[in-house]
């Protein structure tokens, strides 16, 4: 038998292909096998007390529970996610009262600082931030001196090792969010219980079209 994906044969798009965060939940379905199964197993349990429907009242009552946990290791980690933001705007606004203090620095910079201190949607306030730190790295490049002064230095080496941390947080953030879009689906009592409270996929992190198009740029 053939191999069904053969590299050294193709076919092969030589034009590439970009990929994009599809923006939309999907709810899990009550499908008709896992009707006709639950009815298997409760059925005889109500004339027989028999061991099947134990046995699925206790896998229906983990999922349940595994489902909450999921739920609350997602938040957790959107949490960590915030930490980490709120700790670069913090960083960003003393680089700014820094650059303040050198120069006429641009005022709607504290603007969108404060702004983006106030929380709300992870992709907006992480766009935003990044949007700050553009404008602050513009504003030193056109004063290269600045950029010995310890204190600023330190502030933007601070502010280079937090956002690996954000990229770090947001990797994991999007393997939970995976887990959980994997096990919603995964048939038996995880998709019953899914299809009966109605969950639905979640979405994981995505980048802006701004970010998607810098990075194609050229740096050096």
């Amino acid at each position: 038998m053939a191999n069904e994906l053969d590299e050294m044969t193709g076919p092969v798009n030589k034009e590439g292909r970009d990929v994009n965060v599809i923006e939309k939940q999907i709810k899990v379905e009550m499908t008709t096998g896992l009707k006709v199964l639950n009815v298997m197993c409760v059925f005889p349990g109500v004339l027989l007390l028999g061991i099947p429907t134990i046995v699925w009242l206790y896998k229906k009552a983990k999922a349940k529970e595994h489902f909450q946990k999921l739920q609350q290791k997602i938040q957790h980690d959107a949490s960590q996610i915030d930490n980490f933001l709120e700790q670069r705007v913090m960083i960003l606004q003393n680089v700014a009262r820094l650059l303040d203090k050198a120069i006429d620095l641009d005022k709607s910079t504290f603007t969108e600082i404060a702004k983006n201190r106030s929380g709300g949607n992870l992709n907006e306030a992480a766009a935003g931030i990044d949007s700050i730190n553009k404008a602050i790295n513009v504003q030193l490049e056109a004063y290269p001196d600045l950029r010995a002064h310890g204190e600023i230095a330190d502030a933007m080496q601070q502010n280079s090792y937090l956002q690996k941390e954000i990229t770090a947080a947001r990797e994991v953030y999007n393997d939970t969010v995976a887990q959980w879009n994997r096990d919603i689906q995964t048939w038996g009592s995880y998709k019953y219980i899914a299809a009966r409270d109605g969950y639905t996929t979640r979405i994981p992190f995505t980048t802006s079209s701004e970010i998607k198009q810098a990075a194609r740029g050229t740096f050096f």
